[in-house]
């Protein structure tokens, strides 16, 4: 009898080591299998069982909580939901999230390690604490600037601080409200059939995520490679341009909307954009000696995260001369981002060095605590100081002088340059509107802005009147509010 009771307990001892190394098995080993499996609806309820950590600008925050006192407790709203929609993005419990909603979800989600006091243990448990904040580098009154500027039309904003790299605003319209789709009832769906068939396209950001030929604004980038290659040593002698520019290799004849573009010095040609001279200078560089250029400026970079990621911008690394010499003016299949030509204008007010963007300024705790700064990375020599030099006169002279008039502010120093875009078949769509720039105190060597602004509904008449007219405008109103 007793050695029936002793098999019996032994057995049962061996269930129990089995249940227990089990559930070991379960809960750490198969964790996140099971966590991440659809059926469990114990991670969405945890996860929205609290508000939401804030995105702030300029120490306000722009995003809130509400409670909905369902099983998924606590839904995402926005204050200026359009005007921060490039910036924020959405956070959806149907649709998951997009941009620094994204970007920065461990931290407003409370999951992320260093809002823990003992991350080991949290781990082990599987914790989740209270949101922390989000401090973004958006100004505010930029923001607005330039999304009242841009009004009804389609196009984007991007604004940085060229020393320190600090995306001061970030625009795209026309825009949406995210806060439609916060929650996980009928008419958040319905809002997202509703955003992602519209012809206009609300949910696209079109200052990260959009690119577009650069056109003439692209000039500033074929200079730079002629300049620092020495195959232009004074911005102010002929240039030994024809007018037309017979494009290499073929029988097409390039032309220009400007006069006095024959054998026009540098300076000219940049005033008028002068297509024959930037194309025969493009040629001239070549396409290794470009496409090093472009990507120091920072095309084909694909790496680009602010923290965000931003499409990349491209400048076609296998071309035959005659290529090369229309990708010198920003056409054939050089495409840029607003963000990246912002860049462009950022390097040459920065005396040729390119600090990488970025758009959060520091994380904090849900106390207030700093627990992170802004992803900084290091300030690189795109080109030298002289060549920088050279530019900026040229692009002040554009403002002062040329199609980039009304982008003048009083009392700031504005260099500037527009740009016309071609597209569609045979070119027959309506140009993209450009202009890059950027501004300082007229007392000052230090840039306080550069801006690059594209609106793809704009009039255009000739290449480059648009940039002028349609952009331009806008470009000054975002500069002025930056004082």
């Amino acid at each position: 009898m007793n050695r029936c009771i002793r098999h019996t307990a032994a057995f049962c001892l061996l269930l129990l080591v089995a249940l227990l190394v089990n559930a070991a098995r379960v809960q750490i080993v198969e964790a996140e299998h099971y966590g991440a499996s659809p059926a469990n609806r114990r991670v969405p309820i945890a996860r929205y069982e609290e508000p939401r950590g804030e995105l702030l600008v300029d120490g306000s925050p722009v995003t809130g909580s509400r409670d909905s006192r369902g099983r998924l407790r606590y839904e995402r709203t926005y204050t200026d939901g359009p005007l921060y929609a490039p910036v924020t993005g959405y956070s959806s419990q149907t649709y998951g999230t997009s941009l620094l909603e994204r970007a920065e979800d461990g931290i407003l989600s409370g999951a992320d390690a260093r809002l823990a006091a003992f991350p080991w243990w949290d781990q082990l448990t599987r914790a989740r604490h209270r949101g922390g904040d989000v401090h973004t580098t958006i100004n505010p009154r930029m923001q607005r600037a330039a999304y009242a500027g841009l009004g009804g039309k389609k196009g984007a904003v991007a604004a940085i601080e060229p020393r320190t790299g600090r995306i001061l605003a970030l625009v795209s319209t026309p825009s949406y409200e995210p806060g439609e789709l916060s929650g996980n009832g009928a008419p958040v769906g319905d809002a997202w059939r509703r955003l992602n068939a519209a012809a206009q396209r609300p949910m696209l950001n079109r200052a990260l995520q959009q690119t577009y030929p650069p056109g003439s604004t692209f000039k500033v980038v074929t200079a730079a490679a002629a300049l620092e290659s020495g195959l232009v040593t004074d911005i102010d002698a002929p240039t030994d341009s024809p007018d037309p520019y017979p494009l290499p290799g073929s029988s097409t004849l390039l032309g220009n909307a400007a006069e006095g573009c024959e054998d026009a010095p540098l300076t000219y040609a940049f005033r008028a954009s002068c297509n024959t001279v930037f194309a025969r200078l493009g040629n001239a560089v070549g396409l290794r000696g470009m496409a090093a250029t472009a990507h120091r400026f920072g095309f084909n970079d694909r790496r680009l995260r602010i923290p965000s990621p931003v499409a990349p911008s491209t400048f076609d690394t296998r071309m035959d001369p005659a290529q090369v010499a229309l990708s010198a003016i920003g056409q054939y299949d050089t495409a840029a981002t607003p963000l990246q030509m912002a860049m462009v204008a950022a390097v040459v007010a920065n005396g040729g060095q390119l600090t990488p963007p970025y758009l959060v300024d520091k994380v904090t705790d849900p106390g207030g605590v700093m627990i992170a700064a802004g992803s900084q990375r290091p300030t690189r020599q795109v080109v030298g100081p002289a060549t920088a030099q050279q530019l900026q006169e040229m692009m002040i002279d554009v403002v002062e002088h040329g199609s980039g008039r009304q982008a003048a502010v009083d009392g700031l120093t504005v260099g500037g340059k527009t740009g016309t875009a071609q597209h569609g078949a045979h070119n027959e769509g309506t140009p993209y509107a450009w202009f890059i720039s950027w501004a300082r105190e007229r007392d000052s060597y230090e840039p306080t802005v550069a801006v690059a602004v594209v609106v793809e509904d704009a009039a255009a008449d000739r290449a480059d009147i648009s940039g002028g007219g349609s952009a331009a405008p806008i470009a000054r109103a975002v500069m002025a509010a930056a004082r």
